[in-house]
Order: structure tokens, then sequence, then C-alpha cells
């Protein structure tokens, strides 16, 4: 899981010089896909569930699963949220990080700023002994003094053999079962905040997989995986 989630890693280095004004969405699949291949892994959105890309590419008012397109070019002052995940040898690796395309407004830099913020802040309460209802009050905790909104419907997940496991984990407070399981050594998870300007709620577009704010306010997104060790949250989507 470690070496899968350095793959991921490395994708996300690359968008951080591929990501600019005037590049397609479409491009930016394709340079996932290539270091994806270059690694001897595979993309774990590609065809799950039907979805037709290695990537996901959200802009703006877009939260998740934005589908790349030829025609979707980055413009100045937009910001893109990108979802990676990989299968390597068996095994999952998920990050997704947005980025600022050029110069971007204030606004749009608080909100990036208070997410990362959350993610980080989620991350120092993944410890064994905890729950997962501690990293849920940290993010939660961390975000809405802001005034910004955590998104309730989509939340982030274990992660192992399979892109998706137990337990869910929530990024706010929530009587939910899933919130009471404890935090050993050796359970890895996905934490994404999903945070909007103006509101935690969201529509799906005809698309069947672009989710939207409902306001359509800007929406950003960040994710790591994680492992609860005895020595502390290990994070292994990052070099």
């Amino acid at each position: 899981m470690r070496e899968a989630g350095r793959i991921v890693a490395r994708v996300h280095q690359a968008f951080r010089e591929a990501v600019r004004p005037g590049v397609s969405t479409w491009e930016l699949d394709e340079l996932a896909s290539s270091i994806i291949h270059s690694h001897n892994a595979k993309s774990s959105f590609l065809g799950y569930r039907g979805y037709p890309a290695n990537i996901c590419t959200s802009i703006n008012e877009e939260l998740v699963h934005g589908i790349p397109d030829r025609a979707r070019v980055l413009r100045e002052g937009d910001i893109v949220s990108i979802d990676v995940g990989v299968f390597y040898r068996g095994f999952v690796g998920d990050s997704g990080w947005t980025y600022p395309v050029g110069a971007i407004e204030p606004a749009a830099e608080r909100l990036l700023q208070v997410t990362e913020e959350s993610l980080y802040a989620g991350i120092e309460a993944t410890r064994a002994g905890n729950r997962v209802l501690d990293i849920s009050a940290a993010v939660q905790g961390s975000v809405e003094p802001s005034g910004f909104h955590v998104v309730r419907e989509y939340t982030g997940h274990g992660v192992g053999r399979a892109m998706h496991e137990g337990p869910q984990v929530l990024n706010y407070v929530s009587d939910d079962s899933d919130g009471r399981v404890g935090l050993r050594p050796g359970l890895v998870i996905a934490i994404e905040p999903m945070v909007q300007m103006g509101t935690w709620r969201t529509e799906t577009l005809r698309d069947k997989w672009t989710v939207i704010s409902e306001d359509h306010s800007l929406s950003a997104h960040f994710e790591h995986t994680v492992a609860v060790t005895n020595r502390g949250p290990e994070i292994l989507t990052r070099l």
C-alpha cells in the first residue's frame, strides 16, 4: 500500500506543474495514465461502475467525479479538484487535491486553505485508541468556523484491496455506527474533506457522474490515504 500511495503521489507531483491555463482535462488524464502505467499499476477509477476515465477532474462548482474531456480547458482563475486512484499488486492508493489555475480570487484561496487544513486536522486525529468520530469532529471543527460548509452526501472510507471499504469516515459529527469504530494499528483509511462555499448540499449532473454544489458556489476536495500505526498516522500518498 505504501508503493501504491507513492505512485499516486508521483501523479500529483506531475500535476503541480501540468495544471495551468490552456491545458485540457483530457491532457491531464493522459498524463496520469502514462505515469500510472510506467509503474506497472492501473487506474482504480477506469471502468469502475462504468466510469470512463483514469482520473476525476472537477472544476470550480464541481465537487467530485468530473469526467476529463478534450473540450474542458482550464482557464486562469479556475480551481480544479483532481482525484487519483491506483491498483498496485492488488492494493489501492487514493488521493485528491484541489489546484489553483494561475492566479485565483482571495475567496477561492481561502477555500483551498481551509479545506487542506481540515484534511491535516483529520489526519492528526487518526491515532490508535481514537475513534472514527474523532476524525469527523476534527474536520468539521476545522471547517465550520470559517463560514464554509462540509458536504454531507460524500465521505471518506477505508481502503485496502478494494477502493471503498469500511469504515465510512464522515466529515461531520453524526450518530452513525461507523463513528464508533476504534482506530487500531494496521487500519488504512482515505480521509477526504469536501467543502463548499455556499451550502453543504449537492446535485448530480445529467452525465450521472459529476457532482456540483447545489448553489453553484465553489467546491474543494483534499484527500490522503492514511495508515494508523503505533507511531501515529502515516500518510501513504505523499513522497
